[in-house]
């Protein structure tokens, strides 16, 4: 295991700024998850790490040595790429072996002298049996990789890596060439390969389910710069921005402007075509905002329909027709129109509503963000 420090770590290609001042501390055996969308810097970040791109400014740190300019392969970390980058012509017990036949250990051979000498035999076969054995591929280890599918395949470039035993595992979208049911069954196994191997773990997506369910800790990024560190359920329910709101969730968060009204009975956000009451425990968070504009931000999930929602209140409710239903078993998506504004909603299956119906919906006000127009720093 070894911890990792990026500070204030900087790309630029000639003019174009990649990855701007990010900063982190990665802890011993955490796995860690880089998201956002294409473009956002996350493998650039990645890649800098493993020391396949030249940093422009800020250091590295790999168990607290200094790695800016120390060579790829002497900085102990395995890397697992999108491609499965297997050698065709080898089977999958050479494809697993490849990196230890070529590693040497240093060993004193007396008056201070050290001899280079190569892993034996007998140990470069007891781990690649052993990791073969960890991913369920044991059987596989004479065939070569045109003979596995995709999974079996993703299986042995993470068993290349296990081998090595390394400080540090970077994953760089590695299940993305998957399909979608293999996809939620091999993140299963790299959520039991990190308990079990507990080692550092770096990875790269632009899937935030992935991130979700895979992270200790999530790393939010958009245009080169870290928008968020957090748990993943801190970055659900306390998104510090505007951004972090609508990435993270499926699905998107429903973003709607809003001016704040007082009144004698209560703080109010006017949408036009309806009023929501503000609950008495936010109120104070938004007076000094009256008169003011904002994004209202709330969730398709904490939108209900009237006839299922309990203690609901009248001054929480919106009428709107529905536009487009998508069934999807345990949820109900519906796209509906209040006015000119468009709302989605996550619901139960037990919410009866067609095309064209008009529903009584129930905001959860209490789930409510309120973000600053321009910035999109969170308000509430």
């Amino acid at each position: 295991m070894a911890k990792i420090d990026l500070e204030k770590v900087t790309k630029r290609f000639g003019e174009f700024v990649a990855v701007q001042d990010f900063s982190m501390n990665i802890r011993d055996g955490e796995f860690v998850v880089l998201v956002g969308p294409s473009g956002c810097g996350k493998t650039t970040t990645l890649r800098m790490i493993a020391g396949l791109e030249d940093i422009s400014s800020g250091t590295i740190y790999i168990d607290g040595e200094r790695v800016n300019d120390m060579a790829p392969k002497d900085r102990d970390v395995a890397m697992v790429f999108q491609s499965y980058a297997l050698y065709p012509h080898m089977s999958v017990f050479d494809n697993m072996a490849f990196s230890l036949k070529l590693r040497r250990f240093a060993e004193p051979s007396g008056e201070g002298t050290v001899r280079w000498q190569r892993l034996p035999r007998v140990e470069v076969d007891r781990r690649v049996r052993a990791a073969a054995k960890q991913l369920g591929i044991e059987d596989q280890l004479s065939k070569k990789p045109a003979q596995l599918s995709g999974g079996q395949r993703q299986r042995v470039a993470l068993g290349r890596a296990i081998v090595r035993s390394p400080k540090a595992f970077l994953f760089d979208e590695p299940l993305s060439n998957l399909d979608a049911k293999l996809r939620v069954a091999m993140r299963a196994e790299l959520a039991k390969l990190h308990q079990t191997l507990g080692s550092t773990m770096v990875y790269v997506t632009h899937d935030q389910a992935e991130a979700m369910t895979l992270g200790d800790r999530v790393v939010v990024m958009d245009k080169a710069v870290i928008q968020q560190v957090d748990e993943p359920q801190t970055l659900y329910d306390h998104p510090r921005n505007q951004f972090v709101a609508g990435f993270i969730g499926s699905p998107a968060m429903n973003f709607l402007d809003a001016s704040v009204v007082a009144q004698d009975d209560g703080m109010f956000l006017d949408f036009g075509p309806f009023r929501l009451r503000v609950p008495e425990d936010l109120s104070s968070h938004v007076r000094p905002h009256t008169e003011k504009t904002f994004v209202f931000g709330i969730r398709p999930e904490d939108i209900y329909d009237r006839l299922f929602a309990q203690m609901m209140r009248p001054d929480s409710t919106v009428t709107a027709r529905v536009e487009v239903k998508e069934p999807m078993g345990a949820d109900l998506f519906l796209y509906l129109k209040a006015g000119e504004l468009t709302i989605h909603a996550r619901m139960g299956p037990s919410t009866k509503a067609e095309v064209g119906d008009t529903l009584d919906l129930y905001f959860d006000m209490g789930k409510m963000h309120l973000f600053e127009k321009g910035t999109g720093l969170v308000i509430i």
